[in-house]
């Protein structure tokens, strides 16, 4: 049990020494923590002796299936980054056409492109909005400073200490989540922020002190982005985004000026913005696979834990 807490302090210290928590490397990072520690949690099981049936198995059926809920939402959230992807592709390929002829028509499509993009791109972050308010909202991932203490006083009681196992990964989770939510889904995820408070975080010790640093990393980076409307916060999203608004000004200086640009011009934001895209298809697949492992792991445990409980 010690290593399974120490596991869990060192996983959430590690992300939050990491780069911004709304880049895709730290959201593949989370994704994996959180898979992790479920794993670590249904291999623990066997070692705790626990009663066959019981309230034990109901109360981890309930936290699995809030994380199965949650993990689909997200998922949902990457579908419209993916199509805003291919999108902003089409536009990255029109470009390179008007590279190679830059002509009042080619000018012309290339606007159109890149308005499609602009188009997804708005469409993408209201449905991560309306996703937010309808899946994600009632699933309440917020952090409760009552179970960070129980966490620690149930180590060697409820369940042989498998509640306290719980406990902890049901707030560690929902940190997580929040974290995956409001940088793939919308910021709006975030609304409110978690609630550990910092009285439960300074009693429980040991990995609460790590919840609560990462909490508060992540409300000084919501902080940062200043007041306006919810929106996808996933750092290479809105690289892509500016990439491409970059590019069309670009494409406009050049129409406007009645030659094609060289050097620094046309083409270099071109290749930047392929560079950008590139890396949010990749990460936004990678986060996908690492996602679908998780809920595929949710299957299997539930069922051998179900298995267990029948012999």
């Amino acid at each position: 049990m010690n290593s399974f807490f120490t596991s869990l302090a060192r996983g959430l210290d590690d992300l939050g020494r990491a780069g911004g928590l709304s880049s895709l490397p730290a959201l593949l990072r989370a994704a994996a923590l959180l898979r992790g520690l479920h794993s670590q949690l249904t291999l623990m099981v066997g070692q705790l002796h626990l009663p066959p049936g019981g309230r034990w198995l109901d109360e981890y059926m309930d936290e699995t299936a809030r994380l199965w809920d949650a993990c689909l939402a997200v998922k949902l959230g990457l579908a419209s980054v993916e199509r805003y992807c291919a999108a902003a592709s089409c536009a990255a390929a029109a470009l390179e056409d008007w590279l190679q002829d830059p002509s009042p028509l080619a000018t012309r499509q290339v606007m159109r492109a890149i308005s499609a993009s602009r188009r997804e791109a708005m469409a993408a972050e209201e449905e991560n909005r309306a996703l937010t308010d309808a899946r994600i909202a009632p699933l309440a991932l917020q952090l409760d400073g009552r179970l960070l203490l129980r966490a620690t006083d149930a180590r060697l009681t409820g369940f042989n200490g498998f509640r306290g196992l719980l406990y902890a990964l049901h707030n560690a989770s929902s940190l997580l989540l929040l974290i995956l939510a409001s940088g793939a889904v919308s910021r709006a995820a975030a609304a409110g922020g978690p609630c550990a408070g910092e009285a439960g975080a300074d009693a429980a010790g040991g990995f609460a002190a790590s919840i609560a640093m990462l909490q508060q990393r992540m409300a000084e980076e919501a902080e940062s982005d200043g007041p306006g409307a919810p929106r996808i916060r996933m750092c290479e999203f809105r690289c892509a985004r500016a990439a491409v608004e970059a590019a069309r000004e670009e494409v406009e200086r050049a129409a406007a000026a009645g030659r094609k640009c060289e050097g620094g011009g046309v083409k270099d934001k071109v290749e930047e913005l392929k560079a950008w895209l590139d890396v949010l298809r990749t990460g936004t697949d990678s986060l996908v696979c690492q996602l679908d492992d998780f809920l595929d792991d949710i299957v299997e445990g539930r069922k051998e834990l179900s298995n267990l409980c029948s012999h």
